[in-house]
C-alpha cells in the first residue's frame, strides 16, 4: 500500500469532509460520489472494521437525536452526509499512529495558535483514552468482563478518578515539554513536497467539481 505522509492524509480527509458538507441539500447522486470516495479511503487506510463500526454507531445515535426532529426527509440526507464525513475522518483518526497528531497538523493552513491548541487537545485526548484503557483492563482483572460489568464499574467515583489521573498525567507531560525547551510555541510548521501539493490540488479540484455540480442538478 502506498504510504502517504500524515499531513497529506489529514488534508485529503478534510477535502472530502468540506466538500460533502457544502453539498446542496438532497443532492443524492453527488453525495453517493463522496460516499464511494469515503469507502475507498477507509479501504486504502485499512481501518479496523470493528473499531470503525463501534465508533460510527455511537456517533450516529447522537446525531439521529439531533436530526430526526427536523423531519425524516431532511434528516435522512443530513444523517447520510454526516455518515460520509464520519467515515472519512474516523478512518484517518483510527489509523493515526500514537503521539503523531502534531505531525498530522503540519502544513495545515490555519493560524499557528489554533494549531497549538489542537495539538494540546489531541495530546490530552490520547492521554484520556490511554487511562480509560488501563482502567478497563483493571476492571477485567477484577472479574468485571463484558459490557454490563464495565457499566457497573463506571461509577461517579471512577469518572472522578479518571479525570484526576488523566489531569495528573497531562501535567507531567507538560512539565516534560517545559524541560525540553517548550516556550509556548511548537515547531509544527512545514510545507508539502511538490508531488504532495499537486495531489492535494487535484483532490480539491475534484471535490469542487462534485460540489458545484450538486447546485446545477
Amino acid at each position: 500500500m502506498l504510504k502517504l505522509p500524515l499531513p497529506l492524509r489529514l488534508q485529503l480527509s478534510l477535502v472530502v469532509v468540506v466538500g460533502a458538507a457544502l453539498l446542496k441539500h438532497h443532492a443524492w447522486y453527488c453525495l453517493g460520489v463522496y460516499g464511494a470516495i469515503a469507502l475507498l479511503w477507509a479501504c486504502f487506510l485499512r481501518v479496523p472494521i470493528r473499531s470503525l463500526g463501534g465508533l460510527l454507531g455511537t456517533e450516529l445515535i447522537f446525531l439521529s437525536l439531533l436530526a430526526l426532529p427536523l423531519g425524516w426527509e431532511r434528516a435522512s440526507f443530513l444523517l447520510v452526509r454526516s455518515l460520509v464525513c464520519l467515515v472519512t475522518m474516523n478512518s484517518f483518526l483510527l489509523t493515526l499512529p500514537p503521539h503523531s497528531f502534531g505531525i498530522a497538523l503540519k502544513g495545515l493552513p490555519v493560524p499557528a495558535p489554533l494549531k497549538e491548541n489542537l495539538l494540546l487537545a489531541g495530546q490530552y485526548m490520547e492521554i484520556l483514552l490511554s487511562e480509560v484503557t488501563r482502567m478497563q483492563r483493571s476492571a477485567q482483572l477484577r472479574g468485571l468482563t463484558g459490557t454490563a460489568g464495565w457499566l457497573r464499574y463506571a461509577s461517579v467515583a471512577m469518572i472522578g478518578a479518571l479525570y484526576l489521573r488523566s489531569l495528573d498525567r497531562a501535567e507531567r507531560v507538560y512539565a516534560a515539554m517545559i524541560a525540553r525547551g517548550y516556550n509556548g510555541q511548537l515547531p509544527i510548521d512545514s510545507t508539502l513536497r511538490p508531488k504532495e501539493r499537486f495531489a492535494l490540488l487535484a483532490a480539491w479540484a475534484i471535490a469542487a467539481c462534485v460540489t458545484v455540480t450538486s447546485y446545477r442538478i
